[in-house]
């Protein structure tokens, strides 16, 4: 079957859905992003769900749904396999082709607001809320986890400096500049990251790391391909000239409560400080 004949079939029924009922009516949901999966399972709207993309793993249940590929790489057959009734998707979703498709097909695509600190996480919160259709659920959990930020304590007189490293393929670091999840989390934790000199994920060369000279490392928590053995992380030239390299110090936490900014922040916050200073 054509992409052409795959997309129409789904848009008879969908289409026509979209002409007659309202968005947050929408009773077959499919959520791309993890924090989004979150957020819908904590408003208690997870039977409406229909499937989900790679990124949503949390919680566990989750990963039973049908899965319609990553984030940033979704296909219109993907999507439109599922007769998805809603689409809530993380911004940076895409690519927008594909959501352009959805469009066409009159299928709602609604992009959820990312941002990195606490008022983000309660702006995401009343963002999917809206989408649903549960406003008052949403407000009421956007309240709840604003309670969880207000009630730690992440002060501290001597910030430690974080350097986040993304990945370590081939022995080259690519590590976390600012206007990232990565630089926001260290931030609220009570850290300072050790790389400003640029935005986003980019590759250090051995100066900069040695430059930097973080005291402590921060990464992901992940197997596969893209996981670091400690022995490779303190094999590195570079590494070894840092505080945290002498040291050893190294903390790992799961990707998606780390860096999702959803309703487990406040946890990621308290863990990352509790890494740091040992205190909270």
């Amino acid at each position: 079957m054509n992409l052409r004949s795959r997309i129409f079939a789904p848009v008879l029924a969908v289409g026509m859905f979209a002409t007659v009922a309202q968005a947050d009516e929408a009773q077959r949901v499919l959520s791309i992003g993890g924090s989004v999966t979150e957020i819908i399972y904590a408003l208690g709207a997870e039977g409406r769900l229909i499937a989900r993309d790679t990124t949503s793993s949390f919680p566990e249940v989750a990963e039973a749904l049908p899965d319609v590929g990553y984030m940033r790489a979704l296909s219109p057959e993907g999507l439109l396999s599922v007769n998805p009734q809603l689409i809530i998707a993380e911004e940076g979703s895409g690519p927008p082709e594909t959501i352009a498709v959805m469009q066409a097909a009159q299928i709602p695509f609604v992009t959820i607001p990312d941002g990195f600190d606490a008022a983000a996480v309660g702006a995401k919160i009343r963002a999917v809320a809206g989408a649903l259709g549960v406003e008052a659920k949403g407000e009421t959990l956007a309240t709840e986890v604003a309670a969880q930020f207000a009630a730690l304590d992440v002060a501290t007189a001597d910030p430690a400096r974080v350097l986040f490293i993304l990945s370590m393929q081939g022995g080259r670091i690519m590590a976390s500049g600012v206007n990232t999840g990565a630089h926001g989390i260290i931030e609220m934790a009570g850290g300072v990251n050790a790389i400003t000199e640029f935005e986003g994920y980019k590759p250090l060369t051995d100066e900069a790391v040695t430059a930097a000279n973080p005291d402590i490392i921060v990464m992901m928590d992940r197997g596969g391909d893209h996981a670091t053995a400690d022995a490779d992380l303190w094999a590195n030239p570079a590494i070894s000239t840092t505080s945290a390299g002498r040291a050893r110090r190294i903390v790992r936490i799961n990707g998606l409560l780390l860096l999702g900014f959803g309703p487990r922040t406040p946890q990621a916050v308290a863990q990352l400080h509790n890494a740091l200073y040992g205190d909270l």
